[in-house]
């Protein structure tokens, strides 16, 4: 019985282990769409295994893995994630050549990894799950052999990776020295009694070996160009989906493992968010290439969550949760604009290409200028109510200087966001891009849109959602 509680993550992995083998006999013409469409249903079938697991909480292998409130609510949005980025970004693979069966199983198995990590409540267990997810991400960033930015972003993902792994393999030994024990539960307990020398620095090696994983400032270098060089329905997933996942472990080591030593670890998380929300927003000014830019808002944008993190507060837990849908319903509508810049059936991947667009594709100009505000925080959208939460949670925190950084940039931010509303709806471009003809993916951005508009609708009910979710960690 006790299995049930991750009865998704078993399916998912026999699912995974069969989808493989069948693609081996698949005709080669159709071996990558049947690969694909199987993939798409056994990740909806698990998100129908894990919500109805919702009446069981619980843990296995003696503690290693929790499954309550927080893993599913991070579960199902990993899940919806990932189907949404393989259907935005199938008909680019397709016409750019790079549509192989290995792709969808290789996401498979990094999605599996994630899942298990946002049920971590062991060290080891969260290591194993972190190694999971991450080595099919490495392949997957260099897949388009044929194009050498794509294997140089594979190669400085999978240098900058092993070597974010290497510090929080040895941040996790020195709190392994200190406690004695790997559970998150005696972590706890340990530092209930005071933080010793050696878990305060096991403590900061761990957190920066997270950051490289949320592109956190100073461990970002590897965004920009890992953004930019991967095909861009791999970008369009790096951006959005295992941000949800490490963003979820962070609330577990803060507030499950370390919530007796909340002024130990405040300190550096308000660092982070600081350094995170300026230079994106700074550094995004100075941007030519869409996806270098999204890079860079990516990450001020994982700054302004850590701001509710770093307050410290279940308030604060439940802002990240709202605000990471919100950021995924903002990416997922940004990348598919993104996806269906084309011309001479090429895709285009500078600001300057935006030129015109108005006027030769009405719909997709709007969905942008939408988009463009909610980042930018303009109300009634949807990212206006993410960062009034975060903000909020932070004063009510006490952390008012941080509240007001991150105000002073969202200001910086609007001015690259409104940049891009200029040049599609007051510049002209004599080189039109191609007309778009993808439906699901206008479909799902319809859907992405309507949702930016009308989230504070539903805040309530979110509100009370992830308040539950807080409460129960």
């Amino acid at each position: 019985m006790e299995l049930f509680g991750i009865s998704g993550e078993i399916f998912l992995a026999i699912a995974g282990m069969a989808t493989l083998l069948s693609s081996v006999f698949l005709n080669k013409d159709s071996s990558y769409r049947i690969t694909l469409r199987l993939c798409n249903l056994s990740f909806l079938i698990t998100i129908i295994l894990i919500f109805f697991s919702h009446s069981h909480s619980g843990s296995l292998f003696n503690g290693s893995f929790i499954y309550d409130d927080l893993a599913r609510f991070a579960k199902i949005l990993i899940l919806i994630g990932t189907m949404l980025t393989l259907i935005i970004g199938y008909k680019s693979q397709k016409l750019d050549n790079f549509n192989r069966p290995e792709y969808p199983v290789l996401i498979l198995f990094s999605v599996l990894g994630m899942l298990l990590m946002a049920s971590s409540n062991d060290l080891i267990g969260f290591y194993m799950s972190l190694e999971l997810q991450s080595l099919p991400l490495y392949v997957i960033a260099a897949i388009n052999r044929d194009n050498i930015k794509s294997s140089e972003a594979g190669l400085k993902y999978f240098i900058l990776g092993a070597l974010s792994s290497g510090l929080l393999l040895y941040g996790m030994s020195l709190v392994y020295g200190a406690v004695g024990d790997t559970s998150f539960s005696s972590i706890s307990m340990a530092s209930s009694d005071g933080m010793s020398n050696l878990m305060l620095i096991g403590l900061v090696f761990m957190l920066s070996g997270l950051a490289f994983k949320i592109s956190l400032v100073p461990f970002h270098m590897w965004t920009p160009d890992v953004y930019e060089g991967a095909p861009t329905p791999v970008t369009a997933f790096f951006a959005i989906v295992p941000k949800l996942a490490a963003i979820t472990i962070l609330l577990r080591f803060t507030f499950t493992a370390f919530d007796n030593a909340i002024s130990s670890w405040q300190q550096i998380i308000i660092i982070l968010s600081l350094l995170s929300m300026i230079l994106g927003s700074f550094a995004a000014i100075m941007q030519f290439n869409i996806k270098r830019l999204m890079a860079y808002s990516s990450i001020a944008h994982m700054g302004y969550a850590l701001v509710g993190l770093s307050s410290g507060i279940l308030e604060g837990i439940s802002s990240v949760l709202i605000y990471m849908v919100i950021y995924m319903i903002m990416n997922l509508g940004a990348f598919i604009i993104i996806l269906s810049m084309r011309r001479d059936n090429q895709s285009v991947e500078e600001i300057s290409d935006l030129k015109g667009i108005s006027q030769t594709h009405p719909f997709i100009a709007f969905s942008f200028v939408i988009l463009m505000f909610s980042m930018a925080g303009i109300p009634p959208l949807a990212g206006f109510f993410g960062k009034w939460l975060v903000f909020a949670s932070a004063v009510n925190a006490g952390l008012i200087p941080l509240a007001i950084v991150g105000v002073l940039t969202s200001v910086v931010g609007a001015f690259y966001y409104l940049r891009i509303i200029k040049i599609m709806y007051f510049e002209n471009n004599e080189v039109k891009l191609d007309v778009v003809d993808n439906k699901s993916s206008m479909i799902i951005l319809g859907i992405m849109i309507i949702s930016t508009i009308l989230f504070g609708l539903f805040l309530n009910w979110f509100l009370e959602v992830t308040m539950g979710i807080s409460s129960s960690i």
